[in-house]
């Protein structure tokens, strides 16, 4: 009987032993970073951010539990360079790709933020939209730091939500159910899935997933489930894509709404999937966009919506519109609930405060221009802050650039116009320009603008446009 006891005593002893070495090296494990940027999205178009007719309860949630950012900004006005500079932590008057520009592309000296994290002991996936190197390039996501991939390459391919054909990691994945106009796999929602198959199989050590979404850029369509909540409920909107081969709807404004929530249900299935892993707790979560809501032809669907509101400008502009993006950071335990930070941030500040997150360092000789923003997000330790922002769009030479310092934003749309000269401190819609009173000011903005600009890379032009020929049937 007595052995009997000693045998159970020993037993108990050693699973409480067990159970105390998983929580400790549960403790230890690095935190999971996930990533999530949505491609378009207007700074308004969330209900935490103001939006009143599209409901995205989830993102919103992440928002309530979390940290938003109100004055966070793209690195980019558009999508190929913005994701250049979330990539390597440089901004567009630094980093290699500053223009939407198919030989522009990142080389195999270039530093990502996958490959810091990779070196660092992290799993690295990125599901969606590329853009940063076509097939045969050193800038295809597996030569730059990530272990899988699935998406398109290029971002005109990202516009198409039916193709009959994906990347998947170096192969070509083909969908014969999108062939002769057949809408059977609707993209986004494989690249989801594929998305939520890395979290799960990567659950046991530290994992990086970059969800760059292709929702909710045009072309306008989703499936019927995710307008039928909206029917009705605006006022029925033909909006038709000028452009040959895309898809139009006949109720434009009833699709995007669709759109943007299906992007909010896959952010709450990430969140859930979390949560039933047991890895929420030590999972932090980011949401954001890549550049401001849709211009030009949408431009009246986005002012419908008010997506961009209070600030002037959409997407393709250096206004506040084109740039200053939504940007939630939520992580349970370390990151205080219900917080609203000001803090000027941009993308070229992810890499730095993602290493600080997973206990690494900025390889040496890895020249960056971003700032940690780490102990905003965790309460702790002094916030060193920009001494300014810079944009720059160059094609060949700079074509448009804007600079943020403090409260001043200067704004040049084209080399051969003059600066203007706005407070966002009191006129956060830019209408009232300013240069002719403020000489001075414009006069040093102009001279740190000169001096945040460096010779972009002389790429050869070797690689032939591509069109939607041989993707969309």
């Amino acid at each position: 009987m007595f052995r009997q006891l000693l045998l159970i005593l020993t037993v108990i002893c050693s699973m409480n032993l067990l159970a105390s070495v998983r929580l400790e090296a549960a403790e230890k494990q690095k935190p999971n970073i996930i990533f999530i940027m949505a491609d378009d999205l207007g700074y308004a178009e969330l209900g935490c951010y103001g939006q009143k007719k599209i409901k995205t309860p989830h993102i919103d949630k992440l928002a309530a539990e979390g940290m938003k950012f109100t004055q966070a900004y793209a690195g980019s006005m558009v999508c190929q360079p913005s994701r250049s500079v979330l990539m390597t932590g440089q901004h567009t008057g630094h980093t290699a790709v500053r223009a939407n520009d198919l030989n522009q592309l990142l080389y195999e000296e270039d530093t990502t933020v996958a490959e810091v994290l990779k070196n660092a002991g992290y799993a690295t996936g990125a599901f969606g939209k590329w853009g940063l190197g076509y097939e045969g390039t050193p800038g295809r996501p597996g030569q730059q730091g990530f272990d899988e991939f699935t998406g398109q390459l290029l971002q005109v391919h990202a516009h198409f939500y039916y193709p009959f054909w994906i990347w998947k990691n170096e192969h070509r994945l083909m969908l014969p159910e999108n062939e002769n106009n057949q809408r059977g796999r609707y993209i986004h929602d494989l690249i989801h899935e594929d998305a939520k198959a890395f979290i799960q199989k990567n659950k046991a050590q530290p994992f990086f997933a970059y969800l760059p979404y292709i929702i909710p850029h045009v072309e306008l369509v989703v499936p019927e489930e995710s307008e039928k909540p909206y029917r009705g409920q605006f006022p029925k909107t033909q909006i038709l894509d000028p452009r040959p081969g895309y898809i139009g709807s006949e109720d434009g404004l009833t699709t995007f709404a669709g759109m943007v929530s299906r992007l909010d249900d896959h952010v709450g299935e990430i969140v859930t999937l979390l949560e039933d892993l047991g890895i929420r707790d030590n999972t932090l979560i980011i949401f954001t966009s890549d550049n401001g809501g849709q211009g030009g032809t949408w431009k009246e669907m986005t002012d419908f919506f008010n997506g961009n509101a209070p600030l002037r400008g959409h997407k393709g502009s250096m206004y506040e519109g084109g740039i200053r993006v939504p940007f939630i950071a939520n992580w349970p335990g370390k990151i205080a609930a219900g917080k609203t930070s000001d803090l000027q941030i941009a993308f070229w500040d992810v890499l730095p405060t993602l290493a600080q997150v997973a206990g690494t360092n900025v390889p040496s000789g890895v020249d960056i221009d971003g700032i940690s923003f780490l102990p905003t997000l965790l309460g702790k330790g002094k916030q060193s802050e920009h001494e300014y922002l810079y944009w720059e769009y160059t094609r060949g030479k700079i074509r448009s650039r804007a600079i943020r310092q403090g409260n001043w934003k200067a704004v040049q749309n084209r080399m051969n116009q003059p600066l203007e000269l706005y407070d966002l401190g009191t006129d956060i819609g830019e209408t009232k320009n300013l240069a002719k009173q403020h000489p001075e000011k414009i006069k040093d903005l102009q001279q740190i603008m000169q001096q945040a600009h460096s010779e972009p890379r002389d790429f050869p032009q070797t690689l032939k446009p591509v069109g939607i020929k041989g993707y969309v049937k």
